[in-house]
């Protein structure tokens, strides 16, 4: 269904019937209506005058009349001067959708042959997911369908970060101030527990960096010889080389992360 040459089939139709002009279809000419008046399209007048021997403002009447009683798509119409706008029927529209959507694959490119792989959103076990991770994980879902529709053969990726400095961080925190506190005896979910113990030893690098500090050392050094981060270092070179009680505190938080991830 091709609305715009429906309409010029029709007002052809009409000058032919009203005035006696044989108009031919590819003689019309449509333009966009004005947003200032309503309608979709335009046809001008002026062309046809000659022809019609009335005025624009008749010539533009006359064949909107003869639109809304006759045609398939026009439901209403005004005139201004020797511009006639035309009001497409909601019933057009309608029809017109329904035969776009339902063309076989509408909306996307035939199979391309190749491969991409969208990778999202990665959340670390440190922090719990919050409203950001939801962000990313809309973003990277539409970009995803929007290379479907390309033609990619998509391959969704999502590679928890749990581990890592970062991680060691909680875990040594942990080990200093968690007294065998778990999910269940906290009342808090996994992931929230965790992040909690996070937070400890941001503060505990904070207490040791002042401590540096007061001693005259400069930000570059107090970086460097923070206590803190260098037990975090130390445990994430047992971690690399397999040490039990570090790989077992590593599963076991990060398994709460990822039952309150759930």
């Amino acid at each position: 269904m091709n609305i715009e040459n429906i309409i010029k089939s029709e007002l052809a139709e009409g000058l032919n019937t009203l005035f006696g002009v044989p108009a031919k279809t590819e003689e019309i000419i449509l333009q966009s209506t004005k947003k200032e008046f309503e309608g979709t399209y335009t046809f001008t007048t002026f062309t046809f005058i000659k022809l019609t021997k009335v005025s624009p403002e008749e010539t533009g009447n006359k064949l909107g009349t003869f639109l809304k009683e006759k045609s398939r798509v026009v439901s209403g119409f005004n005139v201004v001067k020797g511009f006639l706008n035309l009001v497409i029927a909601e019933t057009a529209w309608a029809k017109l959708f329904n035969e776009t959507i339902s063309k076989e694959n509408f909306g996307a490119y035939s199979p391309n042959g190749k491969k991409m792989m969208v990778e999202y959103s990665s959340p670390n076990t440190n922090k719990p997911l919050h409203l950001g991770h939801l962000r990313n994980n809309f973003l990277g879902f539409s970009v995803s369908e929007i290379l479907k529709a390309y033609g990619y053969e998509v391959i969704k990726a999502n590679l928890i970060n749990d581990r890592g400095i970062h991680i060691c961080k909680s875990m040594l925190a942990y080990q200093k101030f968690g007294k065998g506190e778990t999910p269940e005896s906290s009342g808090m979910k996994g992931d929230h527990l965790v992040g909690k113990y996070y937070v400890e030893f941001d503060k505990l690098l904070k207490v040791e960096a002042a401590k540096l500090k007061e001693k005259g050392l400069s930000d570059d050094e107090v970086e460097k010889q923070n206590p803190a981060l260098k037990e975090a270092q130390e445990m994430l070179l047992k971690w690399e080389q397999g040490d039990k009680e570090v790989v077992d505190l590593w599963k076991k938080m990060n398994g709460w992360v990822y039952t309150g991830f759930d």
